[in-house]
């Protein structure tokens, strides 16, 4: 079992940033893609930000791609968001999670991870 703990989230104003962290334990995860997604109220879960096991490549969602940075310490177990320029649509339960194999490439739909973390609020005021 893998347990996946965000934290990080809060209420900022619109343009400001905010620095997520996804802490594992239990079995590992530095060799597995992890992944970042959102839901907002009313919405479905989204995809936000993949990074693969070695944390060289990633891929974002056209929405926050060049607002969010994804990256990950696999000595600390820890996964990262780095989010700035964040705008009132930004605001949702950020979730983490870990993919379902050990992969090379990065992964952007939910049927590809089988850990989840509980999430975090994220609230962008306007």
């Amino acid at each position: 079992q893998v347990q996946l703990v965000e934290s990080g989230g809060g209420l900022v104003q619109a343009g400001g940033s905010l620095t997520l962290s996804c802490a594992a334990s239990g079995r590992t995860i530095s060799r597995y893609p992890m992944g970042w997604f959102r839901q907002a109220p009313g919405k479905e879960r989204e995809f936000v930000a993949a990074i693969n096991w070695s944390g060289d490549t990633a891929e974002y969602a056209s929405s926050v791609e060049g607002r969010f940075t994804i990256s990950r310490d696999n000595v600390k177990s820890t996964m990262y968001l780095q989010m700035n320029s964040l705008k009132p649509e930004d605001t949702a339960v950020y979730y983490c999670a870990r993919a379902r194999y050990s992969t090379a490439g990065v992964h952007t739909r939910e049927y590809e991870y089988e850990y989840w973390g509980q999430g975090t609020q994220v609230t962008v005021s306007s």
